[in-house]
């Protein structure tokens, strides 16, 4: 007589204090409530937080794979501090994934697809008139799983929710700056448009360009030391 092996299936109803907690410094640290290079003290976050330290901890050490912490010798973590050469390789990895995306959502994308994304477009341009910058992290993030999924590039969306964290606090950085705002609205729709016309070639260049626009941006704002400035702006 055989018997049933017992489910392997985890029961889970609610979100875990752990997760709670994770969600809560991830959106202080990129809406600037915690400072680049301000240390992050484990007895204060248990108080704020109202967690254990063992929670904390394991906070912070999820964050510090997310590159939005970092620890130092004989001062603990603190807010990462964003560095030019790691910005400007994760935006040349953007360059390569959200061009061939697009490219690849041109050549697949049906009506429904396209008018998806227009509606993300619309909605991401009535955020940036609100200045609701969380919304647009928000909002941008999920249009750039769209064009993904569309273009049926998921192991690539895969390596790009890994970054997911650090090219937020870019964006956090570069949708502040002046008059960003009109600019990425114009080059999402360019992206839109070769979608639309299913012209992959077009679309990549639209999205590399895009890439390599906000890029230019950041570069210029690190190297000018700005980033604390406009991240309080942002938040």
């Amino acid at each position: 007589m055989q018997h049933a092996s017992p489910s392997l299936k985890v029961e889970r109803r609610t979100t875990t204090l752990r997760e709670l907690a994770l969600e809560k410094m991830r959106s202080a640290i990129l809406d600037a409530r915690f400072q680049p290079g301000d240390r992050l003290v484990e007895r204060a976050l248990c108080e704020e937080l109202g967690v254990s330290r063992t929670v904390v901890r394991e906070v912070l050490r999820h964050l510090e794979t997310e590159g939005l912490v970092a620890t130092l010798a004989n001062q603990g973590p603190i807010v990462a501090i964003l560095d030019l050469a790691t910005a400007t390789e994760i935006y040349e990895i953007r360059g390569l994934l959200e061009g061939e995306a697009a490219a690849a959502c041109a050549r697949l994308a049906d009506a429904n697809t396209v008018a998806e994304l227009e509606a993300l477009i619309d909605t991401i341009e009535r955020a940036f008139h609100a200045r609701e910058y969380r919304e647009v992290r928000a909002l941008t993030t999920a249009l750039y799983e769209r064009m993904f999924t569309a273009g049926n590039k998921l192991v690539a969306w895969e390596i790009v929710q890994s970054l997911t964290a650090r090219i937020n606090r870019l964006r956090a950085l570069t949708i502040a700056s002046d008059d960003r705002g009109a600019q990425a609205v114009q080059e999402m729709r360019r992206i839109l448009a070769a979608i639309r016309e299913h012209d992959a070639a077009a679309a990549r260049v639209a999205a590399v360009t895009h890439v390599r626009r906000v890029a230019a941006i950041a570069q210029q704002l690190l190297a000018e030391g700005q980033e604390q400035a406009l991240l309080k702006r942002a938040g």
